[in-house]
C-alpha cells in the first residue's frame, strides 16, 4: 500500500560529517501567529526576535498546512502535509502517522552523522520513529514551570556536541492559559487598558482586550527565553557556522485562529538567520510553508533530496534577488480533538483565498467549542457589531461549500465573495487549483466513504454530547487507502 514516494539520496559531497556542515537549530513558540514587533505589531515587546530578523530573512507570507500542534509539528518533520502523513489530529487523541517507517528530518540528519536533540513537547505519535539523541522536558509544561531549565538543557547539548548538530527546542508561550507574569516576565505585563483586540476579531470588549493584553505577555516572556538561548549559542562559539530558524506552530487560541483555516490560524511568524550566509535585514513577500523546512535544513546540510516532498527548499530565497517562486499555498483542517470535526480543505494566491468546507450548511462544532471555553458573552458583544461582522460570524459557526475572500480589500476575511457573480472566475480557477492540489497529493476525503467512515469513527465515541478518549477506536490509516 503506497501512499506517497519519498526518495532519498545523502550525499557526503562537499562537507562529509565534518564541523563544516551548519549546526540546525529550530525554534518553535506555540499558538502565536505573527504577532511580533517586527512584523508590525504595535503593543507587544520582542527585541531578540526583531533583533534575530534584522541579522536574516523575515518571511511576511509564512504558513503552516495546518492549525493545529500535533498536525503542524508532523508536517514540518515529515515535509508532508497531514493528510499524506496520517497525523491529522492530536496526538493526545490517539491520531498519529500513517506508518512509523515515513522518512522525517531527525532520521534523515542523523543518519547523515548530525547529533540530534529535542526540548520540549513532541506531539507526535509514534514518538519512536523520531530517535532523537538527547530529549529534555518532554511535557507540554502550560504551567510554564521552570523556564530556565530550556536553556540550560540547550547550552548542556551545544556545548557537549562535538559534529554538527540538530536541535528543535519548543517553549510552551504562548499557549493557552494566558499567564500574565511568570517569574518576573514580562517585567511589565500589558493590560487590558494598554492594547485592542486582535483585528481578525472585528470585535472589541473588555473581555476580549484582557485575553489580547495576556496573549501578547506570554509572547514577551517567550522572546526574552529565546534571546537567552540565542545569548547561550553566540558564547558557545558556533553561532557563525548556524542556521536558526524561528517558527510559530500556528495562530493564537481565539476564535477565527487556532482550529481554523483563516489567515489568524493558518499564518505564522517565520524567521531565518545563517550568519555565514543570508544576506541580513531581509523581507520576503513569497508564499511559504512550514513543509518547505524539511527540503531547506537537507539543502542546507548539503543532503540531494531527489523527490516526494510537498514543500521546496527556500535557499535561493536566502538573497536579495528575484526567484521564480509558487503562485499557491494550501492549508487544510480535519480535527483537533474529536470536539470539533469540520474538515476543510483552502488555497489562496497573493490576492484571494478560497475555503472549501466539506461537511457545508452544517454547524461547525470548532465555533461553539471555543466561543464557550473562551468568549462566552460572545452573542451579546455581536449584538452590538456591524450587520457585516455578524454574517462573517455566522458563516463561521454555519458555513456554505465555499468562503472566498478578497485579501487585499479584506485581510481579515470578513466577506464571503463567492456567491457573487462578479467573482465567479476567481472562484473557479481556485476551486479547479484547489481540486487538482487535492487529487495531486492523494487526498483520501476526496472519497465520500472515507470521509463519511471517519466521522461515525469520531462521533461514536461521544455520549450525551461529550467525547471519551477511551472510547474513540481509530482505523483511518486502514480504510483511507484501500481499494
Amino acid at each position: 500500500m503506497i501512499r506517497f514516494l519519498i526518495v532519498l539520496v545523502i550525499s557526503f559531497s562537499p562537507f562529509g560529517i565534518s564541523a563544516k556542515r551548519p549546526n540546525i537549530l529550530l525554534i518553535v513558540s506555540e499558538d502565536n501567529g505573527p504577532e511580533l514587533g517586527c512584523y508590525g505589531e504595535p503593543y507587544v515587546q520582542t527585541p531578540n526576535l526583531d533583533r534575530l530578523a534584522s541579522k536574516g530573512i523575515l518571511f511576511e507570507k509564512a504558513y503552516v498546512p495546518q492549525a493545529g500542534c500535533s498536525q503542524s509539528r508532523a508536517a514540518y518533520l515529515t515535509g508532508l502535509y497531514p493528510h499524506q502523513n496520517g497525523q491529522i489530529g492530536l496526538a493526545t487523541w490517539k491520531f498519529r502517522l500513517y506508518e512509523d517507517s515515513v522518512p522525517n528530518l531527525v532520521s534523515t540528519l542523523k543518519k547523515a552523522g548530525y547529533r540530534t536533540g529535542l526540548i520540549g513537547k513532541l506531539h507526535v505519535n509514534p514518538s519512536s520513529a523520531f530517535p532523537f539523541d538527547f530529549k529534555k522536558i518532554s511535557t507540554a509544561n502550560f504551567s510554564r514551570k521552570k523556564l530556565s531549565n530550556y536553556t540550560k538543557e540547550a547550552k548542556a547539548f551545544i556545548e557537549d556536541s562535538q559534529q554538527p548538530f540538530f536541535l528543535n527546542v519548543n517553549y510552551p508561550d504562548a499557549h493557552r492559559p494566558f499567564l500574565s507574569q511568570v517569574a518576573g516576565l514580562p517585567k511589565k505585563p500589558l493590560t487590558a487598558k494598554e492594547v485592542t483586540p486582535l483585528a481578525y476579531f472585528g470585535l472589541n470588549s473588555l473581555e476580549l482586550r484582557q485575553q489580547t493584553a495576556d496573549y501578547y505577555n506570554c509572547i514577551s516572556r517567550l522572546d526574552s527565553k529565546i534571546g537567552e538561548l540565542i545569548e547561550t549559542l553566540q558564547k558557545s562559539g558556533k553561532l557563525e557556522n548556524t542556521l536558526i530558524i524561528y517558527l510559530g506552530d500556528h495562530g493564537a487560541d481565539l476564535l477565527r485562529g487556532k482550529r481554523t483555516c483563516y489567515e489568524g490560524g493558518t499564518r505564522i511568524p517565520l524567521i531565518i538567520s545563517w550568519p555565514s550566509k543570508i544576506v541580513p535585514n531581509s523581507r520576503r513577500k513569497e508564499l511559504v510553508s512550514s513543509l518547505d523546512l524539511f527540503p531547506t535544513i537537507i539543502d542546507a546540510a548539503g543532503l540531494n533530496l531527489i523527490s516526494g516532498l510537498a514543500g521546496r527548499s527556500l535557499l535561493p530565497l536566502f538573497k536579495k534577488e528575484p526567484v521564480s517562486w509558487r503562485q499557491h499555498i494550501f492549508t487544510e483542517y480535519h480535527l483537533h480533538s474529536a470536539h470539533n470535526f469540520f474538515p476543510q480543505r483552502a488555497v489562496r494566491n497573493h490576492r484571494y483565498k478560497l475555503i472549501q468546507n466539506l461537511l457545508p450548511n452544517q454547524t461547525n462544532p470548532g465555533y461553539n467549542f471555543t466561543r464557550k471555553k473562551f468568549i462566552p458573552r460572545l452573542p451579546e458583544i455581536l449584538a452590538t457589531s456591524s450587520k457585516e461582522l455578524r454574517s462573517a460570524y455566522q458563516c463561521m459557526e454555519k458555513p456554505p461549500e465555499f468562503e472566498l475572500y478578497d485579501l487585499e480589500s479584506d485581510p481579515y476575511e470578513f466577506v464571503n465573495l463567492a456567491y457573487l457573480s462578479q467573482h465567479a472566475s476567481t472562484l473557479k480557477n481556485l476551486r479547479t487549483t484547489l481540486r487538482n492540489w487535492r487529487g495531486n497529493t492523494n487526498d483520501p476525503l476526496l472519497k465520500a466513504e472515507n470521509l463519511n467512515r471517519l466521522k461515525a469513527e469520531i462521533e461514536s465515541c461521544f455520549t450525551n454530547g461529550s467525547p471519551d478518549k477511551s472510547d474513540l477506536h481509530l482505523t483511518y490509516p486502514q480504510f483511507f487507502f484501500s481499494k
